[in-house]
């Protein structure tokens, strides 16, 4: 129920009127039926504004943290994940993975739509980083078509790291549905599962017209991180 009110009634509606959405491709997503929508991940804002986009429920998760703040922010933070039909996964520990593959399988299975981001994490500068192979996984487990959404200019209205959005026409473009049935009963082949994500990876990259690195983004965020404390002066 907050989902709805939050889209129709309360979040959206302002937000159509600020951002003023300009969307390519919509009838890519089917009416009825589990779909996965795999975009791109250029800023906080994408798991806002896809969902807006689109007449059904999407359904992401997010870790666990964003949902057990103190106070009043942490209390906000909640009820905003609860209200753009978040669910919550702990991503601590080696089966986090696993966790948030099955709480995706769920919505599919049930004939919903699945959220994800194939890089796993926001893009460090904009372009597109290797996805990983979780989003492969999913479709052969589900069966579900996978459609390629492309974020156009997220970062531009919200850059990592600024809590104020910039006033600007967000621009989304959906893809034509890709169908891997071709691959049924292969689940667990990791062979077959990059392949079935660099196509993935591919669509996204010819839908948003970003540079492509064959790199994981944590990976380059990590290096980042890592020469950033370098730079560091040492106290005496």
């Amino acid at each position: 129920m907050l989902y709805w009110l939050m889209k129709y009634f309360i979040l959206g509606p302002l937000l159509r009127l600020i951002f003023r959405p300009q969307v390519e491709g919509l009838h890519h997503v089917p009416d009825t039926g589990p779909v996965i929508l795999a975009s791109n991940h250029l800023s906080f804002s994408d798991s806002i504004f896809t969902p807006l986009m689109v007449k059904r429920k999407v359904t992401f998760v997010a870790k666990a943290e964003y949902f057990t703040g103190k106070g009043i922010k942490g209390w906000l933070t909640k009820m905003f994940f609860v209200g753009t039909g978040t669910i919550p996964v702990d991503r601590s520990g080696g089966r986090a993975a696993r966790a948030a593959l099955d709480t995706q399988l769920k919505v599919l299975r049930a004939g919903g739509i699945a959220g994800i981001y194939p890089e796993g994490t926001r893009s460090p500068d904009g372009r597109l980083y290797r996805g990983k192979t979780g989003v492969a996984r999913l479709a052969l487990e589900s069966g579900a078509p996978v459609v390629p959404v492309v974020m156009l200019n997220a970062d531009e209205i919200q850059p990592p790291g600024q809590l104020i959005p910039n006033i600007k026409r967000v621009k989304i473009r959906f893809g034509a549905p890709l169908d891997f049935s071709r691959y049924a009963g292969m689940a667990g082949d990791r062979f077959v599962e990059r392949a079935v994500t660099d196509e993935i990876m591919y669509e996204l990259m010819e839908l948003s017209g970003r540079e492509y690195v064959d790199m994981y983004a944590q990976k380059v965020k990590n290096q980042q991180a890592a020469a950033e404390a370098v730079k560091e002066p040492v106290a005496a």
